[in-house]
């Protein structure tokens, strides 16, 4: 029914926010000073992180990531992309792992080449792209402890996300590029291997001064601090710069973030666009004819969007975001994306809005991508499809069609997981793929369903203004709305993200009763579900009837207006059939059927639908 975008689409009613009782969240600021020679592609670094312990409990040891040291023959990375049974095709060539084939001048690497704590050497042990590091003195609760370290680098032929020399020639794609401590949370230490996905990080401030050849334009996370310096469409309208030498030293800071990503290419066009509620949107592409067209059409696109997740989650809190050709396809990092460029304008458009969507959830609502993927995933796939309804003025019958239909095709399989499962852990790609993007984006668009169009909106703004700059957990979300909706909502998480328990409800038969007709429907799913049964008579007359789910105690408002509703007694979930009279003569009827949005996941549409014969 063409009723599901319309219905997304409706603003939240404000809401007070309440606090996150016992919360804590670890800090980490840094200061780095970083030199990149752009001909070997290798960079020296100093930093300097103090680390601050906001957990109840003394740490012995810290962690930290080196991810570059994945692109090594050998590596977990390697090792995973020859065993898995679909290997990401931008990762091999001729059925073969790329990295395996990496020259030691092609490879990544980052190493620790000396450590300090509080200015005493430490000693410490790198296992593949995580450093151990045990501690000299315990760091106590509430405790300040400083790590001085310098560090070497090779940026890596580009093969997932970062590198230098992508498919599209720019010369540096810089994420996760620096000794980044591991984050320690309520369930202790995530210092996961980097093997393929994505990532989880500790919550500080940067200060990065990057030296760099002078031809060459940055852009990326972070607020530039000396723009008529440097230049390259940084500084003041009409301004001349002229430098000195032959590098240029960029000095950038970037608040409250837990990641920083920057790019480099000296052919970069660099435009920007100052929105009206103070951000300034930043776009770097090559200077390419053949592109040029799209990435200045996409410019006014991209500020719509912004003001479409503004508008429908909270307001971006940064005051830039940059929109960076580099990377393998489309990666989001803080205030800024990676995405690849020579694309159709629709398709540029579509990485473009889903990328910036990650900036509320995954860089704002920071959940923990290896263990709640399709928190990160599903929920910017959600709100990115509607966003590009509204961007593109598609005006599609259900913006989340591909997504049912890919799930529904993972969950007949029988080869689904559970959301539940580690990122690394899927079996195969293509399960991750459809269980973090399909389903976690189902999870969103059914919860509207169960509790209503409005009550989602609503919860998705509060879950923003109530977990901001945190790292939230699905239980995070589900109490939310909870609260919003009034509803008992814990079967829904459970089993939708819990389980691979499925939902199918039948009509199995439709019968005369007396003057009137007994239609009796069947659960045959395990996965519990309030009904929406639709009824239309031979004269066009729509009616509709609500049979709530006993454990959700909780009704939700009139979904269809202009149809007449009508509540009938709760279904227990324990209780396979319900049978609905209705005081309609059977030979009026002409069709019955469950779920008329269609937001329903139910596995088996083909017993949704009952007509006479």
């Amino acid at each position: 029914m063409k009723q599901v975008t319309a219905l997304f689409l409706l603003l939240a009613a404000t809401v007070f926010s309440q606090g996150n009782t016992g919360y804590w969240q670890q800090q980490v600021d840094y200061a780095m000073e970083v030199a990149m020679d752009v001909e070997t592609f290798r960079y020296t670094g100093t930093q300097k992180l103090v680390y601050t312990n906001h957990s109840p409990d003394t740490l012995n040891r810290v962690y930290y990531h080196l991810y570059f040291n994945a692109f090594q023959p050998g590596s977990e990375m390697d090792m995973r992309l020859q065993s898995i049974e679909d290997p990401d095709g931008r990762m091999v060539e001729d059925g073969q792992s790329r990295i395996a084939g990496l020259s030691p001048d092609e490879i990544g690497y980052l190493h620790a080449t000396s450590l300090k704590q509080d200015g005493a050497p430490l000693t410490y042990q790198e296992e593949g792209t995580v450093l151990v590091v045990p501690l000299n003195a315990p760091l106590l609760p509430g405790g300040k402890t400083t790590f001085d370290m310098t560090f070497e680098g090779q940026v890596p032929v580009q093969i997932r996300r970062s590198g230098r020399n992508n498919s599209e020639g720019v010369a540096l794609s810089m994420s996760q590029w620096y000794p980044k401590l591991a984050e320690y949370d309520f369930e202790g230490w995530h210092a996961n291997p980097y093997i393929a996905r994505e990532f989880h990080g500790v919550w500080g401030d940067f200060d990065l001064k990057l030296t760099i050849d002078k031809d060459y334009v940055v852009g990326g996370t972070g607020y530039l601090q000396n723009p008529q310096e440097v230049g390259h469409g940084y500084q003041q309208a009409g301004t001349r710069v002229r430098t000195k030498g032959k590098t240029l030293t960029w000095h950038f800071k970037a608040p409250n973030v837990h990641d920083f990503m920057w790019a480099a290419d000296p052919e970069y066009i660099h435009d920007t666009l100052a929105l009206d509620n103070g951000t300034t949107l930043h776009f770097f592409y090559k200077d390419n004819p053949e592109i040029l067209e799209n990435w200045k059409n996409l410019q006014p696109r991209a500020a719509a969007a912004m003001e479409f997740f503004n508008r429908n989650i909270g307001p971006y809190p940064y005051e830039q975001y940059s929109i960076v050709q580099g990377g393998d396809g489309g990666m989001e990092y803080a205030m800024s994306t990676l995405i690849t460029g020579e694309r159709s304008f629709g398709s540029l458009v579509g990485v473009t809005i889903h990328e910036m969507a990650h900036s509320w959830f995954q860089h704002v609502l920071a959940t923990n991508e290896s263990k709640h993927e399709w928190m990160d995933e599903g929920f910017t796939s959600f709100i990115s499809a509607l966003c590009m309804d509204a961007v593109m003025e598609q005006q599609r019958e259900n913006p989340f069609e591909g997504s049912y239909n890919g799930y529904r095709r993972l969950a007949t399989s029988g080869r689904e997981q559970p959301l539940t499962t580690h990122a690394d852990r899927y079996a195969f790609n293509g399960g991750y793929g459809i269980s973090a993007y399909s389903k976690g984006a189902v999870f969103l668009a059914q919860l509207g369903y169960v509790i209503g169009q409005d009550k989602l909106m609503e919860t998705i703004q509060r879950y923003f203004r109530e977990f901001r700059f945190k790292h939230p957990t699905p239980n995070d979300f589900i109490r939310v709305a909870e609260k919003v909706s009034g509803a008992e909502l814990d079967w829904y998480l459970t089993d939708f993200a819990q389980t691979t328990n499925t939902i199918d409800y039948g009509v199995k038969s439709v019968e005369a009763a007396g003057g009137g007709t007994r239609v009796s429907l069947e659960r045959i799913g395990l996965m519990p579900m309030p009904i929406d049964l639709l009824v239309v008579l031979n004269d066009g007359t729509r009616k509709t009837y609500y049979l709530p789910l006993r454990m959700m105690r909780s009704e939700k408002a009139n979904p269809y207006q202009g149809f007449e509703r009508e509540v009938r007694a709760d279904w227990p979930w324990a209780q396979p059939v319900y049978d609905l009279v209705l005081d309609i003569p059977l030979e009026e009827i002409q069709a019955i059927a469950i779920d008329p949005s269609g937001l329903m996941a139910d596995i088996d549409l083909g017993n949704n639908l009952w007509q006479p014969e």
